[in-house]
């Protein structure tokens, strides 16, 4: 997705802006000034992020060897949180070899961090030939071959000592701007600053910005104290490669089935968001079958089946009578341990709903995860109209950077075999899929803001259902989002202008969504408090919080007659 526009989102009291950037190992410790002005980029661009140099040195993402190593300073550090959610402390502590040891139980080697010195190694260039002049590299050379030389002697010692004295004043000028930082207590500005350090493999400075980060979240707090406390959980697991791992658990007690559904429950009923995105589907999926007396229905990832609810009850209706519904859906791990049972649960839940509205429903399971479906695994019928669905799941399907198969593009030729007089895309409209690490600490730190604050509007701070909300179905995305990589790393979104040019090379072309579904939507957002958004743009809907696009929804359909 490529693009020359800018664009600046605004959150709070705050803002992101980001700038392009041509080489990411040019990213240092942005100044005060700087980071109110970051944003990421919104539904219709690339990312772009900041580049910014300060203390007249860059970083780079190079590892440091041991040589270039010097001991940190004696600022242990500690973050993690107890089964109630709160935090509680893992301590690291300085080593006498220039590392950083985790000393809460696990092995000594499974974080051994090196300050690295290599964001001063250009500084310290500039010095040497500041001081010896063009022919540097040749008086190293002859300094070799008469090493007791007494004026060389002399010229070396005054060169390094002029180095060490550059470097002392470098790392205190770095201190002194950390130290103003932390002061104004900004504590996006901190979370920013505190990824970059860990991207420059600064191990020191990162360490130092936890244990102030740390104090100041609070998952009973603000909105940015409440997603600070899971970003830094994030930073934390990164930092000690554990991202897998909290991801799956968070550090805290695994809420059970019951309770799981529960809380997806509640995220359901006070936010729009899902609830948008099933509105906006099911009037496409309507306005196409409302001439088809057999309808199929082929949901790649049904959950709950919460989505057709409404779309049975609106067939019902539908002045002629209602068609013949069947509905094929695939399940997922999630919802299976949510629901605690298998997709037999959803389909008797449905047929029992259809029955009562007097519509012909039929169930067929597909008990495989989306990425192993097969066209052999969907019964298709001559005299059905196929509908396709792809409801905020696509994003979790590995493209060709991460899986050979190409999953993502994969179900997208898969569909298209199904000949559909309808596919349906709800997404989450940010971009993570290919960016790397900083950037993407970024998109996620403001989209996930605007969550926390439309969560804020409808639930008091200390509302246990709130808690457990973003505890159990956002702080998980959060963390694989920032402490996960490659194949670990399932939260792969991309722009609504990536799924297009996906959608276009597959063969589809793009299916308008009605007006009517239009008002609908409108109608449901005016039951929402807060500062929802509904945009209509090229044929696509897009809701957001203020100025944050959250989910976008679009419809495409296939020409091709299946025969």
């Amino acid at each position: 997705m490529q693009t020359s526009q800018k664009h600046g989102t605004s959150y709070g009291s705050g803002r992101f802006y980001v700038e392009p950037v041509q080489n990411l190992e040019s990213y240092c410790l942005p100044s005060s000034e700087n980071v109110d002005n970051y944003s990421s980029s919104d539904n219709s661009s690339r990312a772009t992020y900041p580049s910014v140099q300060t203390f007249g040195h860059s970083c780079t993402l190079e590892s440091s060897s041991t040589s270039n190593s010097f001991p940190c300073q004696n600022s242990p550090f500690t973050v993690s949180f107890s089964p109630n959610g709160s935090p509680v402390s893992k301590s690291y502590v300085s080593r006498p070899q220039h590392s950083l040891e985790i000393i809460s139980g696990s092995p000594e080697n499974d974080s051994c961090l090196t300050h690295d010195l290599d964001d001063l190694r250009h500084k310290i260039r500039e010095l040497e030939t500041a001081l010896l002049g063009p022919d540097a590299d040749t008086l190293d050379m002859y300094d070799a071959i008469i090493p007791e030389e007494s004026d060389t002697f002399v010229l070396e010692t005054e060169k390094w000592t002029q180095i060490t004295e550059m470097i002392s004043l470098l790392e205190t000028e770095k201190w002194t701007q950390i130290t103003e930082m932390i002061s104004r207590g900004d504590l996006k500005e901190m979370l920013y600053t505190c990824a970059n350090a860990m991207q420059c493999n600064d191990m020191e400075t990162t360490g130092w910005l936890m244990s102030e980060i740390r104090k100041m979240v609070s998952i009973s707090g603000k909105p940015i104290q409440r997603l600070g406390a899971y970003m830094l959980e994030a930073l934390v697991a990164k930092m000690a490669s554990s991202g897998s791992t909290i991801y799956k658990a968070l550090k805290c007690k695994e809420p059970t089935g019951n309770e799981l559904l529960s809380y997806m429950h509640v995220l359901y009923e006070i936010c729009p968001y899902f609830k948008f995105g099933y509105m906006s589907a099911n009037g496409a999926i309507a306005e196409a079958m409302k001439h088809e007396i057999r309808v199929h229905i082929i949901d790649f990832q049904i959950s709950q089946g919460s989505q057709w609810v409404s779309l049975i009850q609106a067939l019902a209706n539908r002045p002629g009578g209602p068609p013949k519904i069947r509905i094929t859906g695939v399940d997922d791990s999630i919802s299976a341990y949510a629901r605690g049972g298998g997709l037999d649960i959803v389909g008797k839940r449905l047929s029992t709903l259809a029955q009562s509205c007097n519509v012909p429903f039929e169930f067929d399971a597909v008990r495989v995860s989306a990425s192993e479906v097969q066209l052999k695994d969907l019964e298709l019928r001559p005299d059905e109209a196929v509908a396709v669905n792809f409801a905020i799941m696509l994003h979790h399907m590995p493209d060709e950077t991460v899986n050979s198969q190409n999953h993502r593009d994969r179900l997208l030729r898969l569909a298209k075999n199904l000949s559909p007089k309808v596919v349906t895309l709800v997404e989450q409209e940010f971009n993570t899929n290919h960016v790397p690490f900083l950037p993407r600490f970024i998109e996620t730190l403001n989209y996930y803001l605007a969550i926390f604050e439309s969560l804020d509007v409808v639930l008091p701070r200390e509302h246990k259902e709130r808690i457990n909300v973003e505890q159990h179905c956002l702080a998980r995305e959060v963390v694989n989002l920032v402490a996960c990589e490659g194949v670990e790393r399932v939260e792969r979104h991309e722009l609504l202008n990536k799924w297009r040019m996906r959608f276009a090379m597959a063969g589809f072309t793009p299916y308008p969504l009605s007006s009517f579904v239009n008002s609908s939507i409108k109608n449901l957002l005016e039951s929402y408090k807060g500062h929802y958004t509904l945009e209509e743009r090229d044929g696509a809907l897009y809701l957001g919080w203020m100025n944050q696009v959250l989910i976008a929804s679009c419809a495409w359909r296939y020409p091709r007659i299946r025969g």
